[in-house]
């Protein structure tokens, strides 16, 4: 197998030249040493590189040079796999070039790399296409996952709850002794909240109602999902129905 290509970029020349002597000692071939992105981002087309190591903060602001450059090298040369490497633990960082969701990317702590096996097998697993995250960041991750109702008002749960339970507009409006068109403002402002776009149609409705069960099933329950999930698909023809003020005539 011949030796991976890899460019490297950190404004430190203690840190890059440590990490190029780590990269050689794991068999990388390394193509170019740079101290800033811009300096990467030039040479790049010409170095026939399978990956780049960068830093996250680099000149001339110290703050995300390395993150957008990132993102250049992911439009410009997608085959490219790319390990962003940090001093310190940056989820929103991590967040933006995962956002994609295409691989081949990779985000470490710059005192992980110390492993020769390590900084081998992480850079040989983004070139494969697949994805090396630090534990830290994992963790961190895991910490900030939202809650899809969290944006929710008390009123626009119990509207949901109600739809959830199969309700057409009119019920929900009696349930909660409030007018149909109150509900549907109400419909509409749930879409809005979770991201449902107008493309999908009538489907947005039992869109919402699975968003529901999957933030409010506990996991011993887990097993109901997909069962809940048929009938709801079934119940979409009964809710068009029932409710034909709010179907496609209304954009909704």
């Amino acid at each position: 197998m011949p030796a991976l290509r890899v460019a490297v970029a950190d404004d430190s020349v203690l840190l890059r030249e440590g990490l190029v002597r780590v990269l050689g000692d794991a068999g990388v071939e390394v193509v170019g040493s740079y101290g800033d992105a811009d300096a990467l981002l030039a040479a790049l087309p010409s170095l026939a590189a399978d990956a780049i190591v960068l830093d996250v903060r680099m000149p001339p602001t110290f703050r995300d040079e390395g993150v957008r450059a990132a993102i250049e090298v992911r439009r410009t040369h997608p085959g490219v796999a790319i390990l962003l490497l940090s001093q310190y633990v940056e989820v929103a960082y991590a967040q933006e070039l995962l956002a994609a969701g295409s691989g081949g990317v990779g985000y470490l702590l710059k005192d992980r790399v110390v492993s020769l096996d390590e900084v081998r097998d992480a850079l040989e697993r983004v070139a494969a296409g697949g994805t090396v995250l630090d534990p830290e960041v994992v963790g961190q991750l895991m910490a900030r996952r939202v809650d899809p109702l969290a944006a929710l008002t008390p009123r626009e749960r119990e509207v949901l709850d109600l739809m959830a339970q199969g309700r057409t507009n009119a019920a929900i409006a009696g349930a909660l002794f409030i007018g149909v068109g109150a509900v549907e403002k109400h419909i509409s402002a749930i879409f809005g909240k979770l991201a449902l776009d107008a493309a999908d149609g009538d489907h947005r409705r039992v869109l919402a109602v699975l968003r529901w069960l999957q933030a409010t099933t506990s996991p011993s329950t887990q097993r109901r999902r997909h069962s809940c999930s048929t009938r709801c698909d079934a119940q979409l023809g009964v809710w068009n129905r029932q409710s034909p003020s709010f179907g496609r005539r209304r954009g909704q």
